[in-house]
C-alpha cells in the first residue's frame, strides 16, 4: 500500500497483532481493519500504524511521546524500532492491559495515564509525537514540546473521519503536510 520504509514493514512483520485483540477475532487479526479494544476504544488498521510510523521519520534512540496508547500495538511498533518512548493513554484499564502485553513480550516504554491533548510536559522536549486519535486541531501543547525540527503526526477533523498531518517544527516556523483520509476515535 506505498510503505517504503523498510524499519516500519520490518516492524509490522514482526509484531503479532492478534496479541492485542480479544480472542473471539484472532481469526480476523491481520486483516486490515480496527477492531474493538474496550472503553469505546479500537485499535487501529495494520495500514493505519505503517503510514504514522512511516510519517514521523523514525530512527534508534529518538523520544517519542504517544498519544492513546490504546491496544500497545502502535507502541510495540514504535519500540520495535527502537525509540525511547514515552505513552499516554486516558483509559487506566486500557494502559494496564497494554502494558502487560508489552511488558510479556520484552519492550519496555513509559507509561502514563492522563489527558493526552496536554501531552507531557514534565518529560519533554520530544523528537517526535504522535496522536492515534482524531483531535479538531492540533493542541498548541503538542507544538511547543517538540525539540527544534520535531516532527508531531496527527489526524485532524471532527466525526467520524480526519485527515492526518504531519507537522515540522523548523526555526523558520511550521510547515504542515496533509496525507490523506482516515477514520479514528476522538481525542
Amino acid at each position: 500500500k506505498g510503505i517504503t520504509d523498510s524499519n516500519v514493514l520490518n516492524a509490522i512483520g514482526k509484531i503479532p497483532r492478534h496479541f492485542f485483540l480479544d480472542p473471539v477475532f484472532e481469526r480476523q487479526a491481520y486483516e486490515d481493519r480496527a477492531f474493538p479494544i474496550g472503553e469505546d476504544q479500537t485499535i487501529s488498521h495494520p495500514f493505519t500504524v505503517a503510514k504514522q510510523s512511516e510519517l514521523l521519520n523514525l530512527e534508534p534512540g529518538l523520544k517519542v511521546l504517544e498519544i492513546g496508547t490504546g491496544s500497545g500495538y502502535q507502541a510495540a511498533v514504535l519500540a520495535e524500532i527502537g525509540v525511547e518512548l514515552h505513552t499516554i493513554e486516558r483509559h487506566k484499564p486500557l494502559t494496564q492491559a497494554a502494558a502487560k502485553v508489552l511488558g510479556k513480550m520484552g519492550y519496555q516504554m513509559h507509561y502514563y495515564v492522563g489527558d493526552g491533548s496536554m501531552g507531557l510536559p514534565a518529560q519533554a522536549p520530544y523528537d517526535r509525537i504522535i496522536v492515534t486519535c482524531g483531535a479538531p486541531f492540533p493542541p498548541e501543547p503538542l507544538v511547543e514540546q517538540l525539540k527544534p525540527n520535531g516532527i508531531l503526526v496527527i489526524p485532524i477533523g471532527d466525526g467520524n473521519e480526519q485527515e492526518m498531518f504531519r507537522i515540522t517544527k523548523k526555526a523558520s516556523g511550521i510547515t504542515t503536510e496533509g496525507f490523506g483520509k482516515f477514520a479514528f476515535v476522538p481525542l
